[in-house]
């Protein structure tokens, strides 16, 4: 399609793809398309690779600055405004902030951890899930909230809370330095 958009001048695919949908292409031309697709897939590959470099040099090492910046920019959009209490599904932005909370000084035992899931979710696959994946120690989990009704189309190990035992120090850094963030400073 790309080469017939270049010689017909087109800027869209939707007027070729209306007049070449139903065209069937000729056996001896056959293996001529076959090598052509995938083109996009090809430079889409291409394209990601050189994004993930041009990112590996941006972020080369992330030191404690970075880490505030990163903590602060998650808890603004996804932490509770009143108390040190964030709520979310994806597991690796929970292990990121609790990484950057880890560099405050907040210890392994100082977590408070509470889960919502469905009740056809099986209990024990979804509390060994959030151990393992943000490395909990036994009996982080202090709580579990089971909520009426299916996981069809919702989240597959629910929703993990993260607070901090007497995390109102923390608390007060973080949205200190997210007001910081929004005064432009």
């Amino acid at each position: 399609m790309s080469e017939i958009k270049n010689i017909t001048n087109r800027k869209s695919n939707g007027t070729i793809w209306k007049y070449i949908k139903e065209v069937s292409i000729l056996p001896k031309y056959q293996a001529i398309w076959k090598a052509k697709r995938g083109g996009s897939r090809t430079k889409s590959l291409r394209a990601w690779g050189e994004a993930r470099n041009k990112a590996s040099r941006i972020i080369s090492k992330i030191g404690f600055k970075e880490k505030m910046l990163i903590l602060s920019s998650l808890y603004w959009g996804e932490g509770n405004k009143t108390e040190l209490n964030l709520i979310n599904s994806d597991p690796l932005m929970l292990k990121v902030v609790m990484i950057c909370l880890k560099s405050l000084g907040v210890k392994k035992d100082e977590f408070k951890i509470s889960l919502r899931l469905f009740e056809d979710m099986d209990k024990k696959k979804v509390v060994c899930f959030w151990e393992n994946t943000l490395k909990l120690p036994n009996k982080t989990i202090q709580k579990i909230d089971v909520i009426k009704g299916k996981k069809v189309g919702k989240l597959k190990y629910g929703m993990c809370r993260l607070r901090v035992k007497k995390g109102g120090k923390y608390f007060k850094l973080i949205i200190s330095m997210i007001n910081l963030i929004k005064s432009g400073v």
